[in-house]
């Protein structure tokens, strides 16, 4: 605990990717004063066309009220 799962347009490189880890891992340790052991974090990667249904309808409009930092965008 805690599990971190980050989703992003495919393509990034595996440098980009394991930054971004390390970033999330030391912003978790310290906003929630957690041990790194505890912390895992996941990357998905989707296709920019498949954002819109397999990212932004089921994550951001349906569980809308567990979004802490809304998106500036509607891609629809």
């Amino acid at each position: 605990m805690p599990h971190v799962i980050v989703k992003v347009y495919a393509g990034r490189s595996e440098e980009q990717k394991s930054k971004l880890a390390e970033a999330v891992s030391n912003a978790v340790m310290s906003s929630l004063n957690c041990d790194e052991k505890s912390i895992s974090v996941g990357i998905e990667e989707f296709a920019p066309a498949d954002w819109k249904e397999k990212v932004y309808r089921p994550d951001i409009l349906e569980k809308s009220e567990k979004i802490y930092k809304k998106p500036g965008y509607n891609p629809f």
